[in-house]
């Protein structure tokens, strides 16, 4: 029997008992899943909880499901993880935010920076990677689908990282960690870089205005999708979330 269809709610669920989709939500069940009256599925508010509903109604632009019972997800990182990665060419970020979702960051920040050769805006492209998240989170059977948000300025990405304990800057030209990895406990922000890297002053600046330090990722030159997955595994692995 495979299991129930998730779906993604704007909303909290309070006390209701009745909950109503619509618009792509209802789409996706009535004309790609083809759900019909009686269907089984599961309905994530972002509170970590997942809802059981059967479907009751279906209409010509929504749906109405019946809530039948309700579970901790049980699929969430114990520690918050923020991935900040450069924007990158192509589908590539995308590829990264699907991957960093997998792994359970819990906010994914894109940035321009100096040597950027992929640019986007706050707009339909935004909008894209957050659709990649959702549609990462309902894959892997999370509860919450992590944020993906975008600084046209590299310093305002660096401030955004101000809560978190572990601040860690994967730098391609640093010849050392300023960190023993092994050792790391508590939220964690990452920073990787796009295909053309960073600005000796950018690193600079993020070690000493905003408290980060230098991560070495090894030997080789990792491709910038690489290294972001990589880092995130390696991360996620020490943080207990992986074992």
């Amino acid at each position: 029997m495979s299991a129930s269809r998730r779906f993604l709610l704007e909303n909290r669920i309070d006390n209701e008992s009745e909950i109503e989709l619509s618009g792509e939500q209802f789409n996706h069940a009535k004309s790609v899943l083809r759900l019909g009256v009686g269907a089984e599925i599961v309905l994530l508010d972002g509170s970590g909880r997942e809802y059981t509903a059967i479907i009751t109604v279906i209409g010509k632009h929504s749906l109405t499901a019946h809530i039948t019972g309700f579970a901790d997800g049980g699929k969430e990182a114990a520690t918050p993880v923020y991935l900040l990665c450069g924007a990158l060419k192509g589908d590539k970020t995308e590829l990264v935010v699907q991957k960093a979702v997998e792994l359970g960051v819990s906010k994914i920040g894109v940035f321009n920076s100096k040597y950027c050769s992929a640019f986007m805006n706050g707009g339909a492209k935004l909008e894209r990677l957050n659709k990649v998240a959702r549609e990462a989170t309902k894959q892997c059977l999370r509860s919450v689908a992590p944020e993906v948000v975008y600084f046209d300025n590299f310093e305002l990405a660096l401030a955004s990282c101000g809560e978190y304990k572990n601040r860690l800057f994967a730098c391609e030209f640093a010849d050392h960690s300023d960190v023993d990895m092994r050792e790391i406990t508590g939220p964690s922000a990452l920073i990787v870089g796009s295909e053309g890297g960073f600005a000796e002053e950018e690193f600079a600046l993020a070690k000493d205005k905003y408290g980060f330090k230098g991560v070495t990722l090894g030997k080789r030159i990792l491709r910038a999708e690489t290294a972001a997955i990589a880092f995130t595994s390696i991360v996620m692995f020490l943080l207990g979330e992986m074992g």
